[in-house]
């Protein structure tokens, strides 16, 4: 009798303490934030009808003026990958607002008093909205083919690129983790994330050639992160540079998460 009073209060120490418990906590909790999704489905409306509404309003509405080949089809090729990338990059910034959310509604004083480990709820949001990432991807793309994409530089290098872009986004969203960790309202995450996202993804090279903007703009584009993944995109989907465009993508990733992590996990640690 005194042995199992002694180790029952032990166990669920010892099931936090143990290797990599971590990992199968987090995808626990990614597993939660999925069921979520499918049980509120209007929640996806940013990722699902989103993508499809600026690929149509982009190339049918600027397509004949903006294709150097004077219509639409020309137009395709060249807008897909850029606006793949601009789809993923708005998503990302639901990660923050449902964070925020759900610190609102008391969801992490419940994890809180769960024997799990402190990073795992954060590393299962990030997981979990990795899915509203690739459903995003996923829709664009069969829109794309619907409307006559084909990749030029095969399926695998097509498919590649799709990786990339989800990796990207999933380094990208630790700056939307940390500040909705660290405002108060999911109303003033989304307000901020909006206005970084607009230079971000207008104030690139997704609809326009770099070299056919202003001088002061082109500068601001050749400093944007945006612009080397779009460049990387059309390069694996489309043929054309790769390795410049890709290794300076891959440092951005590198260099979000190394920066933005650490500060999320450590809001995170001051809010709980």
């Amino acid at each position: 009798m005194s042995t199992a009073t002694l180790e029952s209060p032990a166990a669920p120490a010892a099931r936090r303490n143990r290797p990599f418990a971590w990992v199968e906590q987090s995808l626990t909790l990614a597993w939660r934030n999925i069921v979520r999704i499918r049980q509120n489905p209007e929640a996806l409306a940013d990722v699902t009808l989103q993508p499809i509404i600026f690929l149509v309003l982009f190339l049918f509405v600027f397509g004949g003026a903006v294709a150097q080949g004077g219509t639409w089809q020309d137009y395709l090729p060249f807008l897909l990958p850029g606006l793949l990338v601009q789809t993923v990059v708005f998503s990302t910034m639901g990660t923050g607002v449902g964070l925020n959310d759900d610190f609102a509604k008391g969801v992490f004083d419940r994890f809180r008093s769960l024997p799990i480990a402190r990073i795992a709820p954060l590393i299962g949001a990030v997981l979990g909205d990795a899915v509203r990432y690739t459903l995003s991807i996923v829709i664009l793309m069969v829109t794309g083919f619907a409307l006559g994409f084909r990749f030029g530089n095969g399926v695998g290098n097509g498919l590649l690129a799709c990786l990339i872009v989800l990796a990207f986004a999933l380094s990208l969203c630790w700056i939307w983790v940390w500040l909705g960790l660290k405002l108060k309202t999911a109303q003033g995450v989304q307000g901020i994330a909006i206005l970084v996202m607009f230079p971000l993804t207008f104030g690139s090279n997704v609809f326009v050639q770099t070299d056919t903007l202003p001088g002061f703009l082109q500068t601001f584009v050749n400093l944007n992160p945006v612009k080397y993944l779009v460049d990387t995109m059309r390069g694996l989907m489309l043929g054309g540079e790769v390795q410049k465009p890709l290794l300076i993508t891959l440092a951005w990733m590198v260099g979000l998460v190394a920066v933005f992590a650490p500060l999320a996990i450590r809001a995170y640690r001051q809010r709980t």
